[in-house]
């Protein structure tokens, strides 16, 4: 029997306008593709926002529901155009909805194949994607229908450095708001500014703007706003950015709950 799509952790009550989404840190894949995947990449993931669900794990005892994919971005991408339309056209790597490369442009197949074919791609669409999609779109719908309006975060983290995307290191902490388009201006600049009163180094929409969640979410008049934030994968994890750094994330983590109560406590 495969694993549920999606955790979804409730506060006891909820009490705050806010919605965790974390859709990069599963790491399940379907037993009938297991073995698909190429031994040594299967062995890493590196492409997961490793323990983003865990740095977030405060939420739901703020007063904020958390829902989180449990399957691989690998095994489809719940950040990407369920149309494969590309999110940057400024010559990056970009990953598919259904990745058949990493960030590095590294097969993740043992047979090398350079796309997933369509009906799979489907398939992945309607077993995967959809579900989390629809509780996401209930999560935010219950938010607003109780506080007036929802303020989407989603959740996301990255090596500090993939050349493929960025030339240097990327900045400490991205937020991204699709250009100033998916949350009102106060939400964006009480997150800028509670950011940006860190000893870390704070961008926004540069390199990264938001993906397709924050891009479909966000939308302001309706009383939905969605910011995301991208942070580099060394703040909280080691130096090799693969195991748990209790110091660095609970400092990380004290950040991000003020953040979010600074976004709670403000009438968009």
């Amino acid at each position: 029997m495969e694993a549920e799509i999606c955790t979804i952790i409730q506060p006891h009550t909820q009490t705050l306008p806010v919605v965790i989404s974390v859709p990069h840190s599963g790491t399940l894949f379907p037993d009938n593709l297991k073995n698909e995947f190429e031994t040594e990449q299967f062995k890493k993931l590196d492409d997961t926002d490793w323990f983003v669900d865990k740095l977030y794990s405060f939420a739901p005892s703020l007063g904020m529901p958390l829902i989180k994919a449990n399957y691989s971005r690998w095994v489809i991408d719940l950040n990407r155009d369920p149309q494969s339309k590309p999110l940057y056209t400024d010559g990056r790597v970009i990953t598919a909805l259904c990745p058949a490369t990493d960030f590095m442009g590294n097969a993740v197949y043992k047979d090398k194949r350079n796309s997933v074919v369509p009906e799979e791609v489907n398939k992945r669409l309607a077993l995967y994607y959809t579900p989390y999609h629809q509780h996401l779109q209930s999560l935010l719908s219950e938010t607003k229908a109780q506080f007036g309006y929802a303020i989407l975060w989603d959740c996301h983290s990255i090596r500090s450095r993939v050349s493929a995307i960025w030339p240097t290191r990327f900045p400490d902490l991205i937020l991204g708001t699709a250009d100033e388009t998916s949350a009102s201006p106060i939400l964006i600049q009480q997150a800028l500014s509670a950011l940006t009163e860190s000893q870390w180094q704070v961008n926004h929409n540069n390199p990264f703007k938001g993906g397709y969640i924050t891009r479909q979410y966000g939308k302001p008049h309706e009383g939905i706003h969605a910011l995301q934030l991208e942070m580099c994968k060394d703040l909280y994890l080691n130096d090799n950015q693969t195991e748990w750094h209790v110091e660095r994330a609970t400092e990380v983590q004290s950040l991000l709950q003020e953040t979010l109560l600074r976004l709670a406590q403000t009438q968009p």
